[in-house]
């Protein structure tokens, strides 16, 4: 054992006097050549510490040149796999870590070297450091990186902010990632660069595709939005991964993702963006194949009352079926906002049909008390998704809008213009008509 460590320290002290030469004289192959093989040397040896302790020592040389260091990190990042035991694997990242900290042009293996240290730090159970080690890097400033392993290294950022409950930074590293990228052609011939343009490095093999990363990204931010009951924009989600071609060839995942669609649709508040995505929604013909969701979408584009009962016990198991699938349970408030939605519906139907009606009718029409009647109503005026006036002694509601004098005089002005339309067009058919009787009288 020690004849062999004694050859490996010959054959190192050897490679490391031609180092110097081919360093001194400003040789890039020959100082990348002899780098890479003094680090093979220790890998071969299975010498961990000496493996180190040569990459730093290496790397600190008086004029090492850039393209020795990047080689060295490269070369050295192969070895990380082949670690003995885990203590001795993070030990080598570590050690690159520190090599590359503060080098621009080994930025990029920074990245991945911290990204797996990450995912070690995560399999130890230790999720706050793995999210916080992976915060250091801000990959989006990083010309030379393939635009799908930014993403999707900005994604795990999102999902360890996630995973320990950090939604505010989740919700600000998620907007480094506009939608409109992934819905970028990717079918187009990559241009060559020009002279002194990056030129971009081909991702790694286990990035995956760009729409792999849609849908990624999508079910990341379901997971956000599901945090602060955003129903519509969780439909919004959906809806973009009801959109990719890998779904929609799928008929057993695109029902699962249209009834989440659907739900999510039906619980959203009422609002122009709702009725846009509503009306899109009901227009799908792929929607024929889960009927009894199609007829609650009409349902709610009818303007009829519907008795949340009856629409409660035709529902209730399809409900209840949504844990067990894809995306999960709808959220421990669902089936209470789903109410409220049915509610806030007949409101408006309501407000449509009558211009004034009594509270006590109003609750009946809602199958509700007269208290929790008023109380729905007022939320929505208060939200203006409804403009209404309740007269309180009198117990009777006013859908009627108050018009300012503005809008009262120019009520008068369209009126007045009509009606001196129409005097003008019967004096013109009086004319017409006296004409004609002459002419008949004459023959």
């Amino acid at each position: 054992m020690e004849g062999k460590n004694g050859n490996l320290e010959a054959a190192i002290d050897q490679l490391l006097n031609v180092e110097k030469q081919m360093r001194l004289a400003g040789d890039v192959s020959g100082t990348k050549k002899a780098v890479t093989e003094i680090l093979q040397l220790c890998f071969e040896a299975k010498d961990w510490k000496s493996l180190n302790e040569h990459i730093v020592n290496l790397s600190k040389k008086r004029g090492q040149l850039k393209q020795a260091v990047t080689a060295m990190v490269q070369q050295a990042m192969q070895y990380i796999d082949g670690t003995p035991d885990l203590g001795t694997r993070i030990e080598l990242i570590k050690t690159l870590n520190s090599v590359s900290a503060g080098k621009i042009y080994v930025e990029i293996e920074r990245a991945r070297l911290i990204k797996k240290l990450a995912k070690i730090k995560e399999e130890q159970g230790l999720i706050a450091e793995a999210a916080d080690l992976m915060q250091e890097v801000a990959v989006e400033t990083f010309g030379a990186m393939a635009k799908t392993e930014k993403i999707a290294f900005i994604l795990e950022q999102v999902r360890l902010c996630l995973d320990r409950q950090d939604y505010v930074r989740a919700q600000i590293l998620s907007r480094k990632i506009s939608p409109r990228v992934f819905d970028a052609d990717t079918s187009k011939e990559k241009k060559k660069p020009k002279e002194g343009d990056n030129v971009v490095e081909e991702p790694p093999a286990d990035i995956p595709s760009l729409l792999e990363l849609k849908r990624i990204y999508h079910e990341l931010m379901i997971r956000y939005y599901f945090h602060i009951n955003d129903y519509l924009e969780i439909c919004r989600c959906y809806k973009a991964i009801y959109e990719i071609p890998s779904i929609r060839e799928n008929p057993s995942q695109w029902i699962l993702v249209l009834r989440k669609i659907c739900w999510y649709l039906i619980l959203a508040p009422h609002d122009p963006m709702q009725s846009s995505l509503l009306n899109s929604t009901l227009e799908d013909k792929n929607l024929s194949e889960i009927p009894k969701f199609r007829l609650l979408l009409k349902q709610l584009v009818t303007m009829e009352v519907i008795q949340w009962t009856s629409l409660w016990n035709s529902y209730k198991d399809e409900f209840e079926n949504e844990k067990n699938m894809f995306g999960g349970s709808l959220g421990y408030k669902a089936a209470e906002d789903l109410r409220q939605r049915i509610i806030e519906h007949n409101i408006l139907v309501v407000s449509k049909y009558y211009s004034r009606i009594t509270l006590k009718r109003l609750a009946e029409l809602l199958c509700l008390t007269i208290q929790e009647a008023e109380k729905h109503l007022s939320e929505m005026v208060v939200s203006k998704a409804l403009a209404a006036k309740i007269d309180r002694p009198m117990g009777i509601v006013c859908f009627q809008v108050a018009q300012d004098s503005n809008e009262i005089l120019n009520s008068w002005a369209v009126n007045l213009e009509k009606l001196l339309d129409l005097v003008e067009k019967s004096c013109h058919q009086i004319h017409k008509e006296t004409m004609v009787h002459k002419a008949a009288l004459k023959v």
